[in-house]
């Protein structure tokens, strides 16, 4: 199994110098199985710079899970061009009860006057997935699925194939149970023994003092998820719109302070054009 980044920032794009190696588009990730499988998690902007090299491809099924509605995690499906390829198949899931709401949202966030394409209009063939007790199977990926903790709720994914295992847990806040998501044990469970865990860390504990309650963590929780559950390596996500490269270094650095123990895990901030090979 191998992942991609083509977004890992948080909350809204941005650009300038300052953004240029972490960059600046909003979440999205790029899963592929050794057989060729595509799923991606998200359609943050990123997703567009993921459509343009997948029209250069022969088309191929793919799967997207969306793990929650908040703008950062669906605005830049409107311009992934296989949406307007009819070759397309697409299948569509994300958090508990999300077929309904998928098909919901999107439509009213791709229709005139917010999109001059109609959601019903795309050419390509959409579907939508359904979960059976929190799991899904879908083209040699095996799927859990598990609420997040954040505002208006949302779905964190733990995914299985050619023997490697990766959680996404972005918008997931440890320091306090929203209604509806799990408490810090559930998420280390859930996490437990993963080769990777992706997991937003969007604040420094000094910055989270004054935003518990937005639906994000600070590094040091996120560490502590790393290290009870196991994990072989943590990548922190969903960067602050505001933290320069510079500043996302210093918080790396200090992330990694604390995973200095024998055994502990590997460390790294994901940033666009990042790719790992989880099939060893």
């Amino acid at each position: 199994m191998k992942v991609r980044c083509w977004g890992a920032r948080g909350s809204v794009p941005v650009s300038g110098a300052q953004y240029v190696r972490y960059g600046g588009d909003t979440s999205c990730l790029e899963i592929r199985a050794n057989d060729g499988s595509l799923l991606i998690l998200d359609a943050g902007t990123g997703i567009r710079a993921l459509g343009v090299q997948l029209s250069l491809q022969p088309p191929v099924p793919m799967t997207l899970l969306i793990s929650h509605f908040h703008w950062d995690h669906i605005q830049g499906l409107p311009f992934f061009r296989p949406l307007y390829n009819p070759a397309t198949r697409l299948a569509l899931c994300g958090s508990h009860g999300a077929q309904g709401e998928l098909l919901r949202v999107l439509t009213q966030a791709l229709r005139p006057p917010l999109f001059p394409v109609a959601f019903d209009q795309v050419p390509a063939q959409l579907s939508f997935l359904c979960f059976a007790d929190e799991s899904l199977c879908v083209n040699g990926f095996s799927i859990r699925r598990m609420p997040i903790s954040h505002p208006n709720h949302g779905a964190g994914f733990r995914i299985d194939a050619d023997g490697a295992t990766l959680v996404y847990l972005t918008d997931n806040e440890l320091g306090l149970r929203h209604k509806g998501g799990g408490g810090f044990a559930d998420y280390v469970e859930f996490s437990r023994g993963a080769d990777l865990l992706i997991h937003d860390a969007q604040y420094t504990p000094e910055e989270y003092h004054n935003r518990r309650g937005w639906g994000h963590s600070h590094f040091e929780d996120v560490a502590r998820l790393a290290v009870e559950a196991g994990v072989l390596t943590l990548g922190l996500f969903h960067h602050d719109q505001e933290r320069t490269d510079e500043a996302q270094d210093e918080l790396l650095a200090r992330c990694r302070s604390l995973l200095k123990t024998p055994g502990g895990p590997q460390c790294f901030a994901l940033a666009q054009g990042w790719e790992m090979d989880l099939s060893g």
